[in-house]
């Protein structure tokens, strides 16, 4: 078996916990862990990999031993998910400077137009397995 990919979210985000909700809804192989952006889980796990993130304005996507950003991270998530999704993988051939201008563009606005909650997110308990911390 394969070891499960890591998604590490912005804890605090209304947008990106929906996302969240999104891919353990579509993911039924179980592929990914979870940790929020905020969490010491995070801040150890880019330490190995030697990635330093000062601002949370990406979802990051660690599989087979690389990390992946902005767009790339979201297109290769959508690649592993149920249903009609992983046909999104074809957008992997525009030049990541456009994708990750568009990533960006939503990234900079998402606390203004998706709200931003007190708290990070708590995986309930059919969740916990799913979540690092």
């Amino acid at each position: 078996m394969n070891k499960p990919s890591i998604i590490l979210f912005d804890g605090v985000c209304n947008f990106c916990n929906h996302w969240v909700n999104f891919i353990i809804k579509r993911d039924k192989k179980k592929q990914f862990r979870f940790a929020s952006l905020q969490s010491e889980t995070a801040r150890r796990l880019l330490a190995n990999y030697q990635y330093d993130n000062k601002s949370i304005d990406t979802v990051i996507l660690i599989e087979e031993g690389k990390i992946y950003t902005h767009s790339t991270a979201a297109i290769r998530i959508c690649k592993k998910l149920s249903g009609a999704w992983p046909l999104l993988y074809w957008l992997i051939i525009f030049p990541r400077f456009i994708r990750d201008w568009q990533y960006k563009f939503v990234a900079k606005r998402r606390y203004a137009w998706f709200g931003k909650s007190e708290t990070c997110r708590i995986p309930s308990a059919g969740e916990k397995e799913l979540f690092l911390d």
